[in-house]
């Protein structure tokens, strides 16, 4: 795997803190700081997530995927499957997560409480490989929800 992420900010002015990433997979995705008021030279200007926001989305991704395709390998009627993630960073430098909660929406029909449960498990203990990384500095909590459809 691989990924080239290039400044796009105004190198004649040294201005800007904006990024544009390369994927591997040939993929573009784009992300900036946030605007530092006190010196907007050094401030981002709020076109695109924060870096730190992707990696989080990223982990709410990995584990979705894991959850779905678990559901659907159990032969389970998934019909939808989202995940809200909110979390806590360290105050200092390095700001690594502290603590991440991650609240899964399962929609589908007829889908036991334990299918849920254990394909959530799985993920977060066998192959979502951003939770089970950022759990090495992050207490990593889950709930969830099914709606019947």
């Amino acid at each position: 795997m691989e990924c080239t992420v290039s400044w796009t900010g105004n190198a004649g002015t040294r201005s800007g803190m904006g990024f544009v990433a390369e994927t591997g997979s040939g993929h573009v995705l784009t992300m900036d700081g946030a605007p530092d008021e006190a010196n907007p030279r050094n401030g981002g200007q709020n076109l695109a997530p924060r870096p730190m926001e992707t990696v989080l989305a990223g982990t709410g991704g990995c584990t979705a995927y894991d959850v779905v395709l678990i559901l659907k390998r159990g032969r389970h009627d998934v019909r939808g499957c989202s995940v809200k993630l909110t979390s806590e960073r360290a105050q200092t430098d390095p700001k690594v997560f502290t603590s991440i909660h991650m609240h899964f929406t399962v929609t589908g029909k007829g889908i036991p409480a334990a299918a849920v449960e254990r394909a959530i498990a799985m993920s977060h203990e066998k192959y979502c490989s951003a939770s089970i990384m950022l759990a090495k500095t992050a207490e990593i909590t889950t709930g969830y929800e099914i709606i019947e459809a």
